[in-house]
């Protein structure tokens, strides 16, 4: 899969309501405890690699992965050893 370029996805993103985006970077191994956000997200992994879990599901992405996650969803997140860049659109 090949990553977007931030223009593209920040374009895509606003045109489906989402309000802020962002550029999120990750240290190496990070580790985020369960946790909720008040908005909605649409994200892409720029660079690096991460696994996100919600309830049971554990998803691992890489650089040119895309997910969603709707707001208040509990989730937590284990970042690779090089950490990621995360491209992140909310929904506030």
């Amino acid at each position: 899969m090949s990553t977007p370029t931030f223009e593209t996805f920040s374009q895509q993103a606003r045109s489906e309501g989402f309000d802020e985006i962002i550029v999120r970077e990750w240290a190496p191994q990070l580790h985020l405890e369960t946790h909720t956000h008040p908005f909605d997200v649409s994200a892409c992994v720029a660079r690096g690699e991460y696994w996100l879990t919600t309830g049971e599901e554990v998803l691992h992405l890489k650089a040119g992965d895309t997910f969603r996650l709707a707001r208040n969803v509990p989730h937590a997140e284990l970042y690779g050893p090089e950490g990621a860049t995360v491209w992140v659109a909310r929904a506030n």
